[in-house]
């Protein structure tokens, strides 16, 4: 029989053929019990394909084969089955034992390691009537097909530990604000009750973050934007005040508790409206209703930074309360009265996000960190 692969420089995808055919014709002669079998590697290829041949030699009974292997392509023969043949006689030393052990008869072990040496060109095992003893190639190939096998066996366990969401990688988009506070408490809660799931950070803020959940690009947003209802969920899982931000030396850094209207006129340290939109349009929304007259100095979106420019004199700021974890030696941080309006933090994922690692992810979130969530995020 003689097969021809075409067309010209034939590709991987064809050498896989001819090799799965090649494995064929071997097992077919292995069902029939061939008393004799040689099998022998060439290559024969010309500038326009490569050929596989299988010659039957029936007057002997046995199969010469050439497999179609590339001179810059090497296509490895040995299975599974093959290995695990190999290591129970290298660790037993003796055919009968090690037959037994892999719950087979001893002509077809043998038949195993023969055509494991012809795959390999090289000798594994010296065999006289008394005893078996692996060679040196045999000994270092031992230790090799061992941890082949571990590799083997694992790797069908690990992937059914990520498609039941016990294993696998959840890339979480985080804001700056976010790492005050929730999100070391949430990476404890995971390391202690997802083993297994490993959480890759991205810290963006939170409009660059839905478009990345939108994209594909991370699992998970710990944002302070409430999203769509209907493609997102969402779970509101940190509630916080806003406080005054004061230089040390100002007037109102002691005293009464100072109001929202006591800011009239004063040198205020307001988010960016496109970077810092969420704080923006609160602390704007704040100042509006109550009619009170606004003066920016200054419009930046991170808080630290914003606290930054508190700390040199440079004006007043509200800031949520998990800016206490900042320490700023010039800075005081202090109540405010305001109507009832909290900074929010949301832990949001796309409906139809498929990483398997999710609906064990949300379960923790939703037992440990859930909030009820507010009127204005409801209504997003």
């Amino acid at each position: 029989m003689r097969c021809e692969l075409h067309p010209e420089n034939a590709n991987v995808t064809e050498h896989m053929w001819a090799v799965n055919l090649f494995r064929s014709t071997i097992s077919v002669a292995y069902e029939a019990n061939l008393a004799a079998f040689d099998q022998h590697f060439s290559l024969t290829r010309s500038t326009s394909y490569v050929i596989l041949k299988i010659r039957v030699n029936n007057s002997l009974g046995c199969v010469d084969t050439y497999s179609a292997l590339s001179d810059t392509f090497f296509v490895s023969m040995f299975d599974l089955k093959q290995l695990r043949c190999f290591v129970a006689v290298g660790e037993e030393l003796h055919f009968g034992r090690a037959a037994r052990r892999m719950h087979m008869t001893q002509p077809p072990l043998s038949r195993q390691i023969q055509l494991l040496e012809h795959d390999l060109d090289m000798q594994l095992l010296y065999r006289t009537r008394r005893s078996v003893t692996l060679t040196p190639a045999g000994t270092v190939f031992l230790q090799e097909a061992k941890r082949l096998l571990f590799h083997a066996e694992t790797a069908a366990s690990t992937a059914q530990r990520v498609a039941r969401g016990e294993s696998g990688l959840l890339t979480v988009g985080f804001t700056a604000g976010a790492s005050h506070d929730f999100l070391p408490r949430l990476l404890t809660r995971t390391n202690r009750s997802l083993v297994g799931v490993n959480l890759v950070l991205q810290e963006m803020v939170s409009e660059y973050q839905t478009e990345a959940l939108k994209n594909g690009q991370i699992d998970i947003g710990l944002l302070r934007s409430p999203l769509n209802r209907n493609v997102y969920e969402a779970v509101c899982v940190a509630r916080e005040s806003l406080l005054l931000a004061i230089p040390r030396e100002h007037p109102l850094a002691g005293g009464k508790m100072p109001a929202l209207h006591d800011l009239e006129g004063e040198p205020f340290i307001m988010y960016c409206p496109h970077q810092g939109s969420y704080f923006h349009a609160l602390v704007e929304g704040l100042f509006r209703t109550a009619s009170i007259p606004t003066k920016y100095v200054q419009q930046l979106s991170q808080i630290h930074s914003i606290l930054a420019l508190v700390n040199a004199g440079h004006g007043i700021a509200l800031v949520p309360e998990s800016a206490r974890i900042l320490h700023f030696n010039e800075t005081v941080l202090r109540r405010i009265k305001l109507p009832p309006i909290y900074a929010e933090i949301f832990l949001a994922w796309k409906r139809d996000n498929t990483n398997p690692a999710i609906p064990r992810f949300r379960e923790l979130v939703m037992k440990h960190f859930a909030l009820p969530t507010s009127h204005a995020a409801m209504k997003a």
